[in-house]
């Protein structure tokens, strides 16, 4: 009985013996730390930005306007995926000095906010600075990126600016339009109100988009917010400016900043106060010159009738003619045209025969203002026999 399980008694002692072996190499090879046992948690990698290389800095009125490219890589080349918060460090050494010099965090601008100070993947950042603190000297700047608490990224080129006593705002801006240009016209500041002497003036535009109104208390542009912001539309040497590139019916935004400076460097004033202006086309074209008056005489099928011509108008904006008709001289009398004319011509199919008329020609430009009335020419059809 006990004979015919043999066979399996001699397998199960095999059995036993194999995993007692399996015990043995799996103890060693947890006692030597081998045979590809996982060991201590790897701590992961920290996420450092690739550093900035192209930071500016530049003196606009009491600020340093700092420029840069945001980081989209990290330094190994892969792609972040949030934008990084970006540390800001500042020092100060009175100009021409080649001391050491030591700059210290004075911003940090979180992840969160970033996209407040991008544009077009560039970063803008201005500094307030107290000028009577500052004026003189050299102001250095160095910023750094940083995805994680543990590395920021390397730190980034210096960008360095001599600030200058900054010269005050020029008050009173007013325009008047004509029809080829807006003239714009300020006050200089008055002496003695500024720490910075005045060499020129330079002048910013915005067009007012139809869909952005202003607010009832307008008197800073930065309360626009304007996609584009301001655009420099000229130097001015003086206190006036013409404005020649502008088109009716848009709403415009002005500005004007003193700008100071010395040994090659300036610096601008703060905005004055906005001047908002909407031009309107009140202007009107021209009188037509030099109408000529011909009879065409009768036909045995058809009344004789007057032609008119006269000079083409040179106005860009010209829409088109009305012509009038008198029996006397010093009238300009009805109008003949219901439609406006497109060429300087027209003829007279209701004139009676024997009659005298005195005719007078106006233009139009389009946006419907009229000009005077060209000098009046006459024509007398011929009686009609009988």
């Amino acid at each position: 009985m006990f004979a015919a399980h043999a066979p399996y008694r001699h397998r199960g002692l095999q059995a036993l013996k194999a995993l007692a072996e399996i015990l043995v190499v799996a103890c060693i090879c947890g006692t030597v730390g081998g045979c590809g046992a996982p060991g201590p948690p790897t701590p992961p990698k920290p996420i450092v930005p690739k550093p900035i290389i192209d930071l500016s800095a530049h003196q606009m009125g009491s600020n340093v306007v700092l420029n840069f490219t945001l980081p989209t890589q990290e330094e190994d080349g892969d792609h972040l995926k949030d934008p990084p918060a970006i540390e800001i460090f500042r020092g100060m050494r009175p100009a021409g000095s080649a001391g050491k010099l030591t700059t210290r965090l004075v911003y940090t601008l979180p992840s969160a906010v970033i996209d407040t100070y991008l544009h077009a993947g560039v970063i803008e950042f201005r500094d307030p600075l107290v000028p009577a603190s500052v004026a003189g000297q050299e102001v250095v700047y160095m910023v750094r990126a940083r995805s994680s608490k543990k590395r920021a990224s390397a730190d980034s080129n210096s960008a360095s600016v001599r600030f200058l006593a900054v010269p005050a705002p020029p008050s009173d801006v007013h325009a008047k339009v004509t029809e080829a240009a807006i003239e714009l016209a300020w006050s200089a500041p008055s002496e003695g109100s500024s720490s910075g002497v005045v060499v020129g003036y330079r002048v910013y535009r915005a067009a007012l988009p139809k869909d952005v109104s202003l607010p009832p208390d307008f008197t800073d542009i930065s309360q626009l917010h304007l996609p584009g912001g301001l655009e420099l539309i000229g130097p001015a040497p003086s206190t006036s400016f013409r404005d020649t590139q502008f088109d009716f019916g848009t709403t415009y935004v002005y500005v004007v900043r003193s700008v100071g400076g010395s040994e090659g460097q300036s610096v601008e004033s703060g905005d004055s106060k906005p001047y908002v202006v909407t031009p309107k086309d009140i202007f009107p074209p021209a009188a037509p010159q030099r109408v000529i008056s011909v009879v065409v005489p009768a036909t045995q099928t058809a009344l004789a009738y007057v032609e008119l011509s006269w000079d083409i108008n040179a106005e860009p904006d010209l829409a088109g003619y009305l012509v009038y008709r008198s029996e006397q001289p010093d009238t300009p009398g009805q109008k003949l045209n219901s439609q406006l004319l497109l060429s300087p011509t027209f003829r007279d199919m209701t004139a009676l025969p024997g009659k005298r008329y005195f005719y007078r020609v106006s233009a139009i430009d389009t946006a419907g203002n009229e000009s005077p009335l060209s000098s009046s020419v006459s024509a007398e059809t011929p009686r009609q026999e009988p």
